[in-house]
């Protein structure tokens, strides 16, 4: 005897009717919260073993008895600096999605809308991080809030992280050589992503042609309803302010990496290069579209400290320092996301008890 599957979720439903079924499994909940939790914690311990041969990679390139003679000379004080720059970050992301939830009119109580976006950390080791969309499902299962008008504030930051990456990329290249023409070539990429989603006709050309494609057609009017959303975040005045918190939210992680690095005895590393090896190693992780950036971003920060820290930085100072900062900027994030998922869980528990 046979039996027959059970329904979907409200919340997997209307991502399905919103056309977000297209999304990686791991961003539609599943009926029963318990079963989902133990998905989450299934999918980021997975992400966390692969993070764990990352660092023994690491250790191994950096040679395990140099690395304890390094940390041997680190201060402790930089690492809690460090932690204390990325809760910083976290923060003022917070302030973003709050903001952007009022641009798009949609009043969320802070408290609320600050766990709801602490939990969406559980997704940080997704490819791009597009598994943030979960933010949305939550609004949703919470307060009946469309997918589709929410989702696109999820695009909406991944663009501005960009952008503001790309800035302090340009920034903290112009004290190298040829530095103009990275700044110059990095004003191009901006200029690029912003037109192709905050110029109408161009985005109504790019919708055309994905209402076109087979597996998107039946789907096409939600994709215009989310574009209009999205658009109504890319206006100046939120574009600019976005954008603006974003450069401070990265910059503080540029300042973690600038601080953890100074913790070992006897090395100087200007401040622009820790801007440049921190948010060009991020780029390149994010392109990748890897869990998290995982394998990419810390080859990539590792071989460009060892690059423009000049000879104090040995391969044990950068692996050891990329490890510490992945650990404050990631791991760090990953964690507070289980228990902000954690308190979401209790207080819907809570709230449909009373």
């Amino acid at each position: 005897m046979t039996t027959s599957p059970l329904p979907p979720s409200p919340e997997a439903q209307a991502a399905s009717d919103a056309g977000l079924a297209l999304l990686p499994p791991a961003t539609l909940p599943v009926a029963d919260p318990t079963a989902m939790a133990r998905g989450l914690v299934r999918k980021v311990m997975l992400a966390a073993l692969f993070g764990g041969l990352v660092f023994a990679a690491l250790a191994l390139y950096g040679d395990v008895h140099k690395l304890r003679e390094a940390a041997q000379s680190f201060a402790p004080r930089a690492v809690a600096l460090g932690f204390a720059l990325a809760a910083g970050n976290y923060g003022l992301r917070i302030w973003r999605w709050h903001y952007y939830l009022r641009c798009i009119g949609v009043s969320v109580p802070l408290f609320e809308s600050s766990v709801v976006f602490l939990s969406g950390f559980v997704m940080s080791v997704t490819p791009g991080k597009v598994g943030e969309v979960f933010k949305s499902l939550l609004l949703y299962e919470s307060r009946q809030i469309s997918i589709v008008r929410t989702a696109p504030i999820v695009i909406a930051e991944r663009l501005t992280d960009l952008v503001a990456l790309v800035l302090l990329t340009a920034v903290g290249s112009l004290a190298f050589e040829h530095g103009i023409a990275i700044a110059g070539a990095g004003a191009v990429v901006v200029f690029g992503m912003l037109a192709t989603f905050a110029y109408r006709p161009l985005g109504e050309l790019c919708l055309g042609v994905l209402s076109r494609l087979p597996v998107l057609s039946k789907v096409s009017p939600k994709l215009r309803e989310a574009y209009e959303t999205l658009l109504t975040m890319l206006r100046p005045t939120a574009l600019l302010v976005g954008t603006f918190i974003a450069v401070l939210a990265w910059g503080l992680e540029c300042a973690a990496l600038y601080a953890i690095v100074h913790g070992f005895a006897g090395i100087v590393l200007p401040w622009d290069a820790a801007i440049f090896a921190y948010s060009a190693s991020t780029i390149i992780g994010a392109l990748a579209m890897m869990p998290g950036g995982l394998g990419v971003t810390e080859a990539g920060m590792t071989g460009l400290l060892q690059k423009l820290g000049g000879p104090a930085m040995q391969p044990a100072v950068a692996t050891a320092a990329t490890i510490l900062v992945r650990l404050a900027t990631l791991w760090f994030a990953v964690a507070i996301g289980m228990v902000a998922l954690a308190i979401y869980r209790w207080t819907r528990r809570r709230a449909q008890s009373s």
